[in-house]
């Protein structure tokens, strides 16, 4: 004869595992931890651009890559990295554009805020623009004197302004 008796600790369990599974399913559902990772190479140093965002995609026609959602660039070899909503890197005008509340720093502490902000790779150049009714913001790190250290001599006196009589 079989005993209908089941033990508290198998019991346990089996309630036990009937409250993990529900929960780490919804885990991996609502928090995702793949984050997509896109890596261009540009053609004349063969340098890695990477892009991590929640979404990407490429367009072979077009040769346009698109990453949508806490967009993060890196690109070490021009010292620069970058935060946006969005960014597209076209391929053949070698050109990236950022946009949505658009933060890059530059390798010596240069930085841009913006809406919008285009980076012509060829020519090192950013093109920023801002929100309407709105500024763009550039913090550029100087140094205070040619040899690249901060001169300890006081800033010079601005002359006094001559009254018109």
């Amino acid at each position: 004869m079989m005993s209908c008796y089941k033990s508290p600790i198998s019991q346990i369990h089996r309630f036990g595992l009937a409250l993990v599974l529900p929960i780490s399913l919804l885990g991996a559902i609502a928090f995702p931890t793949q984050v997509q990772t896109a890596t261009a190479q540009t053609s004349t140093g063969n340098s890695p651009l990477t892009i991590h965002s929640d979404f990407q995609e490429y367009n072979a026609k077009t040769q346009v890559a698109t990453a949508r959602g806490n967009v993060q660039m890196l690109y070490p070899t021009r010292g620069i990295q970058a935060t946006a909503a969005q960014a597209q890197y076209f391929t053949k005008e070698r050109r990236i554009d950022l946009s949505g509340n658009v933060y890059i720093l530059q390798k010596g502490g240069n930085s841009i805020r913006a809406e919008k902000v285009a980076y012509l790779i060829d020519e090192g150049r950013f093109v920023a623009l801002p929100e309407s009714n709105q500024q763009v913001e550039s913090i550029y790190m100087v140094n205070e004197s040619e040899n690249g250290t901060q001169s300890t001599a006081p800033a010079p006196t601005t002359p006094k302004l001559k009254g018109s009589n």
